[in-house]
């Protein structure tokens, strides 16, 4: 692709970025799912054969991301989650016995159960998936329909958020 197709479907992307963002966070009622199938969109557009002229932009922006969002759902649909109900993840988060013993061990489990359970939904699900099922993170992505991006952002998230309970706690 030369230098000119490039420059001028990269501004095609520039113009309809934020349209297409606000059109996707409406049907996928996710703003990060929104960008990531923006991003694909776009990378979509880039590699359109360069012999075959874009007469439509616009049209075809919209085209490309809903095709993704198609495939999104239907990924979605073939991924049945594995319930995180509070029995698995109280199951996830036991000591080994011989801690078990010791007062301050069972007071750090609970603390480190009520800050994950402060998370949201999709956060949680991720950093449990990582932490203690050892999902890694392209299975999580996979698992959940969401980029690998997302799940280092979640798992980011989720990691300070229970450091910084327990740094309060020190």
């Amino acid at each position: 692709m030369d230098n000119q197709l490039a420059a001028e479907r990269f501004a095609l992307f520039r113009e309809y970025y934020d349209e297409l963002v606000r059109y996707l966070t409406v049907r996928l009622r996710s703003r990060d799912q929104a960008m990531d199938v923006a991003q694909e969109t776009f990378l979509r557009v880039l590699t359109h054969e360069p012999s075959l002229p874009i007469n439509k932009p616009r049209a075809f922006l919209y085209r490309t991301a809903l095709n993704l969002t198609v495939d999104l759902f239907r990924r979605q649909q073939r991924h049945v989650e594995e319930p995180l109900d509070e029995e698995s993840i109280e199951a996830a988060l036991i000591v080994p016995a011989e801690q078990e013993a010791h007062t301050e061990a069972k007071e750090q489990v609970r603390l480190l159960y009520e800050a994950v359970m402060e998370l949201p939904t999709r956060c949680r699900q991720v950093f449990l998936l990582h932490k203690f099922k050892d999902y890694s993170q392209a299975e999580i992505a996979s698992r959940l329909g969401i980029s690998i991006s997302m799940v280092e952002k979640h798992v980011l998230k989720a990691t300070a958020f229970c450091r910084e309970r327990f740094k309060d706690l020190s």
